[in-house]
């Protein structure tokens, strides 16, 4: 078990360092080598595109990764961070309708892990805030 747990924490510090990678990029405008490094997360730490988790409806996303291709609740807080790293792609890319779609996806994910750990995270509380804040500034913005 202590591999198991160095193994995650190892892999949520890889996340990081490429989610701050990529932001990076953001921050210079640099938005193509941006969706070059994300969909690159996607595979390395997934093993699956960005377009395969895109084309998942948001209810399905915890049971259908979960059950049918023996996701782990550290793989779908991965997923959680990268949508929300693509949400702010999209915002940059001015793709507003997209990135809702992909923020509600993460807030989907985040809530599901949080309930489904049953314990408080200050972190994920605060994602979950900035996320619903996000969603609710972007969806304001088209009326």
């Amino acid at each position: 078990m202590p591999y198991q747990k160095d193994y995650i924490l190892r892999m949520m510090e890889m996340m990081a360092e490429m989610i701050a990678l990529f932001l990076g990029l953001l921050k210079k405008g640099d938005l193509q080598q941006a969706s070059k490094r994300l969909n690159n997360t996607y595979r390395d730490f997934l093993k699956q595109d960005a377009a395969f988790f895109n084309k998942l409806p948001k209810e399905e996303l915890t049971h259908s990764l979960l059950e049918k291709h023996h996701y782990t609740q550290e793989h779908l807080k991965v997923l959680a961070e990268l949508f929300y790293a693509e949400g702010e792609l999209l915002i940059k890319q001015n793709n507003s309708d997209k990135a809702i779609e992909v923020f509600k996806k993460s807030l989907y994910i985040t809530e599901f892990v949080e309930k489904e750990n049953a314990t408080f995270s200050l972190t994920s509380n605060k994602r979950t805030l900035t996320i619903k804040n996000t969603i609710a500034f972007l969806s304001s913005k088209k009326h």
